[in-house]
C-alpha cells in the first residue's frame, strides 16, 4: 500500500479457546494477559514502554479458533516492533509474581460481558450453533480463573504458542524481501509441536431462555449458513445483506421503523472454517419483545422467496464502499488477508473481490435462497419472560 504511511501486523497463534482444557476454561485468555508482562529482554514496564515509544497502536485477543496480537504504527517502525512480538511468541516471561494482577484483568473482562446483555444472548447463540468447543466464550468462569496456575499458563503457552498453522500478515508501506528476511531471521528456527485432536460434543437443540429482571428482552436468532470458503458464500454474504446491511435493509424497516419494535436489530454471517452460520440479534423493550420475535422470524422466512434488484443494487454499494475504505486502512487490510489465508488459504485482491460483487445477481442468490432456506433456528432470550417460540424452532 504505497499511498500510506503506516504498516500494520497480525500474528495469529492456534491458540484460540477452542484448546482450553474442559476443566480450565479461560486459560488462553488467561496465557494471552500473561504473555504481554514482559518478554525477552524486557520486563513488563519495559515491553509497554517500548512499543509506546514505536508509536504502536497495539491490540491482542483470543477468539474460538485463534490468540492473536497485532498492532499499526509508522512503517519505519514496523521491524522494530516485530522484534518484540516475536519475544512473546517465543520467550515471554509469565511472571508468578504477577499472577494476581492477571487474574484481576481476565476478571474484569468477564464481569463486563456479563453485564453486557446483549453480548451475553450472543455467546449463548454460538454455543449452540457450533458443536463444542467452535463455539465457546474465551472469558471462562471465574471458578476456573482462579485455580489456574502458573504452571498451566506455561504449559498452554509451551504447547499451542508455536508455528503449527499460525500467520503473520502484514500490510502498508512494506519492502517484500526485507521483510522476508527479517520474519526469517526472527522465526525460522521456531520448532512446531505436535497437537491434540480436538473432539467435538453435539449442539444442545432447544430455545434457551435466560431469566434476568429487567424492562428490556434480547433476542438472539441462529441457523446454519456455508462457510466462507464455498462457492456460494457471496450468494449467502447477498442474502444477509438484503436483511441487515444499512437502514433499508428488510430488518431495520420492518421492525424499527415500521413498527418501533426495537432499538437495535441486525444479522451477520459467521464463519469457521469448515462451517457457517447467520446469526441476528435484536434488542427491544419487555411488552414488545413477542411481537418483535414474530416479526423477525416472518422476515427470515420470507427471504427464502428471494430478494429484488432494487436490494441488490444498494447492497452492491454499500459493499464496494467498505472495500474502498479497507483500502485507505493498512489494520483493516492486515486483517482481512489473515482471514483470508486462514479461512481460504490465499489471500483475495480489492479487484477480485469487487468483480464478485459486481458478479451478483438476483437469481443467483434467488436460486441459493431456494436451496437453502432460512430453517432450524436456535434462538436464545434473556429478560423478565420467556417468548412463545414455533415448534419447529424450539
Amino acid at each position: 500500500m504505497e499511498w500510506v504511511e503506516s504498516a500494520a501486523f497480525g500474528f495469529l497463534l492456534s491458540a484460540g479457546c477452542s484448546r482450553d482444557p474442559m476443566d480450565f476454561p479461560g486459560l488462553s485468555n488467561f496465557t494471552c494477559e500473561m504473555a504481554q508482562r514482559g518478554a525477552g529482554d524486557r520486563d513488563s514496564r519495559q515491553f509497554v514502554e517500548a512499543l509506546e515509544d514505536l508509536g504502536v497502536d497495539r491490540s491482542a485477543a483470543v477468539s474460538n479458533g485463534h490468540t492473536s496480537f497485532g498492532g499499526a504504527t509508522l512503517a519505519t517502525n514496523l521491524y522494530k516492533a516485530l522484534d518484540i512480538y516475536a519475544d512473546i511468541l517465543r520467550d515471554p516471561h509469565l511472571p508468578e509474581r504477577q499472577m494476581d494482577e492477571g487474574l484481576l484483568v481476565c476478571l474484569q473482562e468477564l464481569r463486563a460481558i456479563k453485564d453486557d446483555l446483549s453480548q451475553r444472548v450472543m455467546m449463548q447463540l454460538r454455543a449452540r450453533q457450533y458443536p463444542d468447543p467452535w463455539g465457546r466464550s474465551a472469558y471462562g468462569t471465574e471458578k476456573a480463573l482462579r485455580s489456574i496456575s502458573i504452571r498451566d499458563i506455561q504449559r498452554h503457552h509451551q504447547q499451542y504458542y508455536c508455528p503449527n498453522e499460525s500467520i503473520l500478515s502484514v500490510a502498508g508501506r512494506i519492502e517484500w524481501p526485507r521483510l522476508l528476511d527479517h520474519v526469517g531471521q526472527l522465526l525460522e528456527d521456531w520448532q512446531p509441536v505436535e497437537q491434540p485432536k480436538i473432539v467435538e460434543t453435539p449442539v444442545s437443540e432447544q430455545y434457551l431462555h435466560i431469566q434476568h429482571e429487567s424492562n428490556q428482552t434480547h433476542i438472539g436468532i441462529g441457523y446454519a449458513s456455508v462457510p466462507y470458503a464455498a462457492p456460494s458464500y457471496y450468494q449467502a454474504r447477498g442474502a444477509v445483506g438484503v436483511l441487515s446491511d444499512g437502514m433499508s435493509s428488510r430488518l431495520f424497516t420492518e421492525v424499527r421503523e415500521k413498527r418501533g419494535l426495537c432499538y437495535s436489530v441486525y444479522a451477520s454471517t459467521h464463519s469457521l472454517k469448515d462451517r457457517g452460520s447467520v446469526l441476528c440479534y435484536c434488542g427491544t423493550s419487555s411488552e414488545r419483545a413477542q411481537q418483535s420475535l414474530d416479526v423477525m422470524m416472518a422476515e427470515l422466512v420470507r427471504l427464502a422467496e428471494g430478494i429484488e434488484q432494487q436490494e441488490l443494487g444498494r447492497l452492491k454499494a454499500r459493499v464496494k464502499s467498505s472495500l474502498i475504505m479497507q483500502q485507505e486502512s493498512s489494520r483493516a487490510r492486515a486483517a482481512a488477508i489473515a482471514t483470508d489465508w486462514h479461512l481460504l488459504g490465499r489471500v483475495q485482491t480489492l479487484d477480485e473481490l469487487s468483480q464478485v460483487i459486481d458478479g451478483l445477481t438476483c437469481d443467483s442468490i434467488n436460486r441459493y435462497l431456494a436451496e437453502n432456506p432460512p430453517t432450524d433456528f436456535q434462538v436464545v432470550t434473556l429478560g423478565s419472560q420467556a417468548l412463545e417460540v414455533p415448534v419447529e424452532v424450539s
